[in-house]
Formats: C-alpha cells, sequence, structure tokens
C-alpha cells in the first residue's frame, strides 16, 4: 500500500509499506479520509513518535474490507469511524471505563501505524458505525468534534450559559456549534491570528443562513432561531488588539461562565482566568506549546472568585457515562453538527509531506487539512 511514513523527526516520506493483515478480533479498513490534527505538526517535525518508523494519523474514517478471526463479519462493507486510542482493558481506569486515562495503551498514529495510509488495521471494539448521510471527511472529524463535546461536558454547559474560547482553530468553532446546540446565550471566540478569526466569521454566516434555510422548512425549533444572528451568538476578538477579559466583562456583564483555553498557549491561560465570572469555570483543554504560567493576579482571580479550573483530555468513548463518539456522529447525521464546512484543503498522500510542510511554515491559512483516498 501508499502511505506516509515518518522514518525520523523531519523525515516523512510517501512510500509503499506492507498490508497490514488483521489479526484476531481486529479488522481491516481502507481509509478513505484521514484528518491532520494541530498535534500532528509537532510530532513530524518536532518531536517524533514513540518509535520509528511509525505510519502517523489518528482522525480517520474508511470502509472496513476484512475482518480477522472472531471478529463479526457483519462490519465487513460499512463505513467506520475509528477510535485511535487502544486501551490496555486492565488497569484501575478501565474498569471504570475510564478508556482516556488508561495506564498502559496503544495509539493508532503515534505509538503504532495510523492512518496516513491506504489502510489500517485497529481493533473492532475501536469501530464507530457511520448513520447515513455522513461523508468520509464529516466521520474522520468524528475525533476532534468528540473532544469538543467532552470540554463541554466537563464544564457542565447550562442553558443561557456565556461560553469564551481560546483558539479559533477547528475545535474552537467546533465548540461553538456545540455550544448553540446544548443552550448557551452567547459564545466569545478569540484569536491572534485575522485569518483565523475571519474563516470563523465567513464560516458561521454561512452555517446560519443554512439553519435559518431550515428553520423556514420547519426542522429546528423557535430556541434554536434566537442564537442563528452571528451578531448576537458569536462574537469574535482579537487578543493582540486590546484588552481581552475586558471584551468579555463588556459583553457578558460579569465575565463568561465558562472558559475554554483551546490554544496551549501561556498568554491564553492568563487570559482564560481573568474572562471568567465569579464562580465560574476554566476548562484547560489546548496542548501546550512550552510552559503555560500564571501571573499573580490571575492566580488571585482564582482564589478570590472560587474558579473551578477543570483539566480535560480525550473524549469518552464505549460506554457509560455516554459515548462521545456517537454523540458526534448523530449530530452530524441531524445536522446539529456540521464539521464538514471546515476543511479548507484537501491532498492525496503523495501531497501530504508538502502540505504539513507548508501548514509548519504558515504558507498555507489551513482551517482543517484533509488527506482524501
Amino acid at each position: 500500500m501508499k502511505a506516509c511514513v515518518l522514518r525520523a523527526v523531519g523525515d516523512l516520506r510517501c512510500e509503499d509499506a506492507p498490508d497490514p493483515k488483521p489479526g484476531p478480533g481486529e479488522a481491516l479498513i481502507a481509509i478513505k479520509a484521514c484528518g491532520v490534527c494541530g498535534s500532528d505538526i509537532p510530532r513530524v517535525f518536532e518531536k517524533g513518535t514513540y518509535r520509528f518508523p511509525t505510519i502517523p494519523g489518528h482522525e480517520m474514517a474508511g470502509e472496513v474490507v476484512s475482518v480477522g478471526a472472531g471478529c463479526d463479519s457483519v462490519l465487513l462493507g460499512k463505513t467506520v469511524a475509528v477510535f485511535p486510542l487502544i486501551p490496555c482493558r486492565r488497569c484501575e481506569a478501565c474498569e471504570i471505563g475510564a478508556y482516556a486515562q488508561c495506564a498502559d495503551y496503544n495509539y493508532l498514529g503515534s505509538r503504532c501505524d495510523g492512518g496516513f495510509a491506504e489502510y489500517v488495521v485497529a481493533p473492532a471494539w475501536n469501530l464507530q458505525v457511520v448513520p447515513d448521510g455522513v461523508s468520509y471527511e464529516a466521520a474522520a472529524m468524528c475525533e476532534p468534534a468528540a473532544v469538543a463535546a467532552h470540554a463541554l461536558r466537563r464544564a457542565d454547559l447550562g442553558l443561557g450559559d456565556s461560553v469564551a474560547i481560546f483558539g479559533a482553530g477547528p475545535i474552537g468553532i467546533m465548540l461553538a456549534q456545540w455550544a448553540r446546540r446544548g443552550g448557551a446565550s452567547r459564545v466569545l471566540l478569540a484569536d491572534i491570528d485575522d485569518a483565523k478569526i475571519e474563516f470563523a466569521r465567513r464560516l458561521w454566516d454561512r452555517l446560519s443562513s443554512l439553519s435559518e434555510d431550515e428553520d423556514r422548512l420547519g426542522n429546528q425549533d423557535s430556541l434554536d432561531r434566537l442564537s442563528h444572528d452571528r451578531s448576537v451568538f458569536l462574537n469574535l476578538f482579537n487578543p493582540n488588539r486590546g484588552d481581552t477579559p475586558g471584551w468579555v466583562r463588556d459583553i457578558t456583564g460579569r465575565g463568561a461562565d465558562i472558559v475554554i483555553e483551546a490554544s496551549g498557549s501561556s498568554a491564553a491561560f492568563e487570559q482564560s482566568v481573568l474572562s471568567a465570572r465569579t464562580f465560574g469555570r476554566v476548562v484547560l483543554m489546548g496542548n501546550p506549546a512550552g510552559a503555560m504560567r500564571l501571573s499573580q493576579k490571575a492566580y488571585w482571580a482564582i482564589l478570590r472568585n472560587e474558579l473551578a479550573v477543570l483539566g480535560t483530555w480525550n473524549s469518552a468513548y464505549g460506554g457509560l457515562p455516554r459515548n462521545e463518539w456517537r454523540l458526534a456522529l448523530d449530530a452530524m447525521a441531524s445536522g446539529a453538527l456540521n464539521v464538514e464546512a471546515l476543511v479548507t484543503h484537501r491532498v492525496s498522500l503523495e501531497e501530504l509531506p508538502a502540505a504539513m510542510a507548508a501548514m509548519r511554515d504558515r504558507k498555507i491559512a489551513v482551517s482543517k487539512l484533509m488527506v482524501v483516498n
């Protein structure tokens, strides 16, 4: 098969690789779409994977083309999204279904071969059958969509809450969509990249227009109609242009009920804490690019405002209290979540190494780069 193989840090090559074979309980998936996550850039060019060679890529969807012994043949021909984390199923976390906290997990795309290839092997347990009407590209976005849903569920989003999001990448925009569907009164989206802010503005206008068309057909309730006007529901800001916590307070009157730090920036961490209202919730989900520091002022804000500062990691999968992958796929199928609109660039496996280098060097303005087979 063709695959993009990481031979060493910075050495990603499209080349022939052995066809993988499914073992007992596993399925072979023909990859139709695989998204490039923001974390894939430092993984390929700075940090490397856990061993070499490795095929990166963990946001993937495709068609089941064969199954190993003991794997239900009903999966053959099914379109599936692939949950990349393979838990040990033996540790204390796994015993309670907290698979993202597994003490001894494997991971497609970093610890073993992933989706930047024509085929991948995964346990049948890791496959979610995709509903009719959901494209391969949308299904490949199930991983970041579930991560966004998990962050908001950690924050205990309530009807009428205001939500401030630092980071207007794909997950930030998906957070805004989830917040709207969860009953938020408004979303405040901040990013230091004007291109991302403008993309979010145009996309939200487009999604709102689509929602209004559906509304005229009687497919959405009156509560959702209140949030279609971007100027009311979605507020956009570049922190380089002013006082971000002050901007949040001006709009909300007291600070945001929920603040989500989705950029991994130390400056955004500081501003997130200062943007929360008294007794507010701050959720940290951005992969840190370096040391994360707080000023004394921000630390005092946590103490005096009795803020709840919450970590979030990956997503809930496989059972109780909720399978957020199933939640994301069902939301895509119903039209409640539009993720395909986030795809700005599509490339082949042969084009991927150069496209990722251009993404690293900021030569192209990317929301979501998608490998399409």
